[in-house]
Parts: C-alpha cells; structure tokens; sequence
C-alpha cells in the first residue's frame, strides 16, 4: 500500500507538469482551432531562457524567471505575427502544418543554445525533499503542482472577468461575430500565442528541475498531446483531468510493470499516455470534455 500511494504522489507530480504545457494546447486551439504542434519547441525556448540567465549569466532564478516569462510571451507574440498572421484565411490543415515547420525551426534555435549537455535550471528546490507520514516527496513535486493549480486557477479567472479573457471567449465561439462587436481578433491571437509560450516554458522549468534540461525535454510536450486529446481539445479542465489519468496511468505502469507483465518489455510506460488515448477516442472521438460539434445535412 506504501508503494502504491507513493506511486500515485509521483503520478499527480507529472501530472502538474504535463497539464501545464497541456493548457498552452487548449488555449491555442480554443482562440484559433489550430492544434500548435510548436508547443515543444516553446518549452524547449523557455527553458533555455531560465537556464541561461541563472546558470550562464548568474542572476538570482526568481529573476531570471521573470525575464524568462516575458521573453517567452514575447516569443509567442513574435510568432504568431510573422509566421501566423499571414495564414489567417487558410485551411486549419495548412496552419497545423505550419506549426509543425515552426516547431522544427525553433527546435534548431533552442538546442543551438542548450548544447548536448544537461543544462542545470538553477532552481531552488533541487533534489531536496520532504518526509511526510513515511512517503517521500520532492520539492520540486510540491512545486509544480502548486504552480500548476495557481496559474490555471489564475487563467480560469481571467477568462471568465476581464475583458480580454471576455474576448478571448466570444472569439473562440465565433470570430466573425466577435470581430462585429469590436474584439480585436489579432490581438487574442497574438495573446493567446504570448499565454501558451509561457505556459510550456513553466513546464520546462519543471521537467529540468532537479536533474537538469537537454534536447529529450520535448518528449515531455509531445506526451501532453495525448493529455489533451484525452480531456478535449477546447477545455481548460479536460486538460487538467487528462493530465491526472495520463500522469497517474503512466507511473502505475512504470512500478508495477515489470512486476505482473514484463512480457512487455522495458520503457513500455511511455507508450502508455498514447495508448490511453487510443482507448478514449474509440469511446469518445472529441475527448472526455470535448465540445461535440452538429453539423446540419
């Protein structure tokens, strides 16, 4: 029973860091339909951001994470300007498809800085860790599923109160409408893009915290696409929901795998956030939250 809740700790820890890159996914697709498959890269960025400025230049982390945040929103505005803007009107296949050329792009630009070594965060958690009722917990952990629960909480507020998050909501409902009642489709766009930068670019701070951050951080991005495929598309709270299924279903297979079916072989926890996947879209093809679409013949 110790192993098991211990396993269920780890697995709501890698949940928060795949919901966390999960929510920049849904963002993106609730403002322009496009599934940005750059997401990735954008973690990749805003990790080298954190890492460069603590490790390279030697400013304090929270510093350097404030400077990160905004390069990386600066980043995402910066792409969807010159790359995306022009795409306006084009079939959504072809701007996927551009995601994917971007993603390659800005990959290139990413690794360039980061080199082939582990690159330290330089965040303050490290490996230390907390002994509570007999179970170990890390730091990090802690920290990112508080990160993970402050900013989504702080996104769900904005969406619903202020009047870009008012915006941004009518815009994902009906852009022609919204652009009749005087939102700035561009700039919801461009806000969107700058949000979901800097949500990949948290995750990439935790998935490097402690151990470090190199070029197989994006497998981490890739993962969350089965995340939000699994809790829908267009929701914030699928998203938050298929990061627990898909966190908690990948460290039980992790422990116990080798344990009743090692037939499987070795690494067979990482295939299982796409078979899970798999399994929801034979049940439920728009995810367990997904928006279902009529469409009148």
């Amino acid at each position: 029973m110790t192993q098991l809740i211990q396993t269920l700790i780890n697995g709501v820890s890698l949940a928060a860091i795949y919901a966390l890159v999960a929510v920049g996914f849904v963002i993106i697709f609730k403002s322009t339909q496009v599934l940005n498959f750059a997401q990735p890269a954008l973690l990749l960025l805003g990790a080298l951001w954190v890492t460069y400025f603590t490790t390279v230049v030697g400013i304090n982390f929270w510093v350097s994470l404030i400077i990160a945040i905004a390069l990386s929103a600066a980043t995402g505005v910066f792409v969807e300007r010159t790359a995306l803007r022009p795409m306006v009107g084009k079939p959504i296949f072809a701007v996927a498809i551009m995601t994917i050329g971007l993603n390659t792009m800005l990959t290139v630009f990413a690794l360039a800085g980061l080199g082939i070594d582990l690159r330290p965060i330089g965040e303050p958690w490290g490996l230390k860790t907390i002994e509570f009722a007999g179970f170990v917990i890390a730091q990090r952990q802690v920290a990112a599923l508080v990160t993970a629960v402050v900013l989504t909480s702080a996104l769900l507020v904005f969406f619903k109160y202020s009047r870009m998050g008012l915006a941004m909501r009518a815009a994902a409902f009906d852009q022609e409408v919204a652009l009749t009642q005087g939102v700035s489709v561009a700039a919801v766009f461009a806000l969107s893009w700058a949000l979901s930068a800097v949500f990949a670019m948290f995750g990439g701070v935790f998935v490097g915290a402690g151990v470090g951050i190199d070029r197989t951080a994006a497998v981490t991005a890739l993962k969350a696409l089965p995340v939000v495929i699994v809790g829908g598309l267009d929701s914030i709270g699928g998203a938050l929901v298929g990061a627990l299924i898909i966190g908690i279903a990948e460290t039980l297979t992790s422990t116990y795998q080798q344990q009743f079916l090692p037939q499987l072989g070795t690494g067979f926890a990482q295939v299982v956030p796409y078979l899970v996947m798999f399994v929801v879209l034979l049940v439920r093809p728009t995810g367990l939250f997904g928006t279902e679409e009529v469409e009148r013949v």
